[in-house]
């Protein structure tokens, strides 16, 4: 049980030392300021110096790409487009259940707007149980529940590259449907039953017959549609598509876990859709490190030889602990992106020619970092039909887009379906007669 009377005195000194924080984190802010007004003269000169002495930092530096006082205002969203969208979730394997196996479940979301299509939203489950499956990552020291979340992200990524195919080459009629649009009837208003009257009757239904198969004879009327490859779609996942986590693995393992994610991001650039990986609240620092070459004392930003032993932060860490979208925040205008940069991780070295890009995007609640693949970030107009895109989604989800939310509550696996899962799973192999 807690003792409040002792927490209360507890949480007083935690206010007094937020409050201090606060106030110091506003004065870096204002010298981010500062410093920003100094970047656009010497934009070049620190570029030259990262190219040169990049090797020699201890830090991660991103490379911009634009200006860096470019502010760029996002056009709004077309009427008519699509949103696609996945997320993962599992069950992971224990010696404690009826079988040793995991379950992988990947959310489908496909959103269509101003078509009058109905939507995709369900999930794909898996279930990893072979000894291939289960047992293949230990031989390079990787644990099972590691090995099975790296798998879904590869998933993720495999599905949304299906469902973009099947968007953009759902079988048409060419670029129309043909309609027939026959002339309205006149009512026919019954008269009483007698001879005459069935005489009318029966002359009444012989044109009636005529007037139709004139109809159906008549030339129809094309109405002109808006094929799936000329819909603006966006192809988008929660969180970065920098994946640090395979900087530790072996070689062999990274390549089964980052080549079918390339594939795949080719197969989505061979159709012309954005892969977008959305990134809220992020705690990235690449954009300010940046400013570390603008800060540095030294002449040459040369860290193995002035700073590797330095018992605290190096003399250039003037902005830390500020985070890339903290500064943008002041800097951006909702409905504004910032300049593009160029990350520069090491895991980047192996994704060929698939290098990440990224922005920070001021949708209205937040500052969020949006990442592209460079195949994007170099088509200006697809660029920017990402960016409107993914705001429009962030409108449409309150806050968050609302593709991800929907992939996410179709990903989700609760504990209620955990029971009926391993509980299918021992009926099954009752019925297969494996009753111990």
């Amino acid at each position: 049980m807690l003792d409040f009377n002792q927490l209360a005195r507890q949480m007083q000194g935690i206010s007094q030392h937020l409050v201090t924080e606060s106030s110091a984190m506003r004065q870096k802010l204002d010298y981010a300021e500062v410093l920003m007004e100094q970047m656009p003269a010497m934009q070049t000169e620190l570029m030259e110096r990262q190219e040169k002495w990049g090797d020699r930092t201890i830090f991660t530096a991103a490379v911009p790409i634009e200006p860096i006082d470019t502010r760029v205002s996002v056009e709004a969203a077309p009427y008519a487009h699509t949103v696609l969208a996945t997320d993962g979730s599992q069950i992971a394997p224990s010696h404690h259940e009826i079988a040793y196996c995991y379950l992988i479940n990947t959310g489908r979301i496909i959103l269509h707007y101003g078509q009058g299509k109905q939507p995709l939203l369900d999930s794909l489950p898996e279930v990893f149980y072979r000894p291939e499956d289960l047992f293949v990552s230990r031989q390079w020291g990787i644990r099972t529940e590691e090995w099975m979340s790296y798998r879904r992200t590869v998933t993720e990524t495999e599905v949304l590259a299906e469902l973009a195919q099947w968007v953009t080459q759902a079988p048409t009629r060419e670029n129309s449907i043909e309609l027939a649009i026959p002339e309205p009837i006149a009512e026919f208003i019954p008269e009483p039953i007698t001879e005459a009257a069935a005489t009318k009757k029966r002359s009444t239904r012989t044109k009636r017959t005529e007037q139709l198969s004139l109809l159906e004879s008549q030339r129809t009327r094309a109405i002109p549609l808006i094929t799936p490859s000329k819909i603006p779609t966006i192809a988008m996942v929660d969180g970065s598509l920098i994946y640090w986590f395979l900087e530790q693995l072996p070689g062999e393992a990274r390549d089964r876990i980052l080549q079918p994610i390339l594939t795949a991001w080719r197969q989505l650039q061979s159709i012309g859709v954005p892969m977008v990986g959305y990134i809220s609240a992020s705690r990235s620092g690449e954009s300010l490190n940046f400013f570390r070459f603008l800060t540095c004392p030294y002449t040459s930003p040369d860290c193995q030889t002035h700073c590797s032993n330095l018992p605290d932060k190096a003399p250039c860490q003037v902005l830390e602990p500020l985070r890339d979208a903290a500064v943008w925040a002041r800097l951006l205008n909702p409905g504004q992106r910032s300049p593009l940069w160029r990350s520069s991780a090491k895991i980047q070295d192996y994704y060929e020619e698939q290098c990440i890009y990224f922005c920070y995007l001021h949708v209205g609640i937040e500052v969020a970092r949006v990442e592209v693949p460079e195949w994007v970030a170099q088509d200006a107009a697809m660029m920017s039909r990402a960016m409107s895109l993914v705001i429009a989604q962030v409108q449409k989800g309150n806050g968050y887009p609302v593709a991800l939310a929907e992939a996410h509550n179709q990903a989700v696996v609760r504990g209620g379906d955990r029971s009926r899962f391993f509980g299918l799973l021992e009926q099954q192999m009752i019925r297969a007669g494996l009753r111990n």
